[in-house]
């Protein structure tokens, strides 16, 4: 694993920024499923989370937090943390593995949580399910003075050539695009970026469920699900000449920002 620098541009891991409406029935596609999810999701690597934290940080939100897989990182560094998701079926298996979390059903712009408790809030994975500018204001009432907001994503390396081929076949959109910004409110300030890249040993088969946990699949009718999954047969096994079973190693980048919230910050 391996880390380095980045300058920001425009963009979106996920494409051009999406309706509300649509951003909405997207995220639904997430509300079940959280066994599956938390088995074949990757987790994130500690060099993302190490530069994340503030020096000192004792508590954190963690917005969007699925089944826990950043919410994970948090607790192991030792920070008191609730974790905030609109499905209870994910929250529901969030605390499964950590029982001591604060889980709360909730969103990014209404999680339900104390003006001023927090010193870092993250959101790994769902900014781009979010209202930007609605919950840079709602995440900045919960921080305290100078609290950090982080946003993260894995995304699959799609300078690999194989790696670039394998997401158009899977119809993912978590892709690693350099240019990328996100959009955050005027409550924060110093913008900064952070790339690691690392490898997840992964089988085809492993691959192929890893398909099955993402919005364009869960929403997709049976017949374009076969249709996925019949490529990725013939693209793993035939094509690339991968044995069922055998572990192969996938690039991921993972993209970490980080945003102070600026003194006296107040909701609009």
């Amino acid at each position: 694993m391996h880390s380095r620098g980045l300058s920001g541009g425009t963009g979106s891991p996920g494409g051009p920024k999406l309706h509300a409406t649509r951003r909405r029935e997207l995220g639904l596609s997430f509300q079940d499923g959280g066994e599956h999810y938390d088995r074949v999701r990757p987790g994130y690597p500690a060099d993302s989370v190490d530069w994340l934290l503030p020096l000192g940080a004792k508590s954190a939100a963690d917005l969007g937090a699925g089944t826990g897989k950043f919410t994970a990182l948090l607790v192991e560094r030792g920070l008191e943390v609730a974790a905030v998701d609109p499905s209870l079926d994910m929250l529901e298996q969030l605390q499964k593995s950590y029982p001591d979390v604060k889980a709360l059903e909730g969103t990014a712009e209404a999680t339900g949580l104390t003006d001023s408790a927090f010193d870092v809030v993250s959101v790994a994975q769902a900014w781009h399910w979010c209202d930007p500018l609605k919950a840079s204001t709602e995440i900045a009432r919960i921080l305290r003075p100078h609290g950090v907001l982080g946003l993260v994503w894995n995304q699959l390396d799609t300078s690999v050539p194989w790696v670039h081929r394998l997401s158009r076949i899977m119809h993912a959109g978590d892709v690693h695009k350099p240019g990328f910004r996100p959009v955050i409110g005027p409550e924060f300030t110093d913008v900064e970026s952070h790339l690691t890249s690392w490898l997840d040993a992964v089988s085809p088969e492993d691959i192929m469920e890893l398909t099955k946990s993402r919005s364009y699949y869960l929403r997709a009718n049976e017949a374009t699900r076969a249709k996925v999954m019949g490529n990725l047969e013939w693209y793993l096994y035939d094509h690339l000449g991968h044995a069922p079973g055998q572990l192969l190693e996938l690039p991921y980048v993972t993209q970490t920002w980080r945003a102070r919230k600026i003194q006296g910050a107040l909701p609009r």
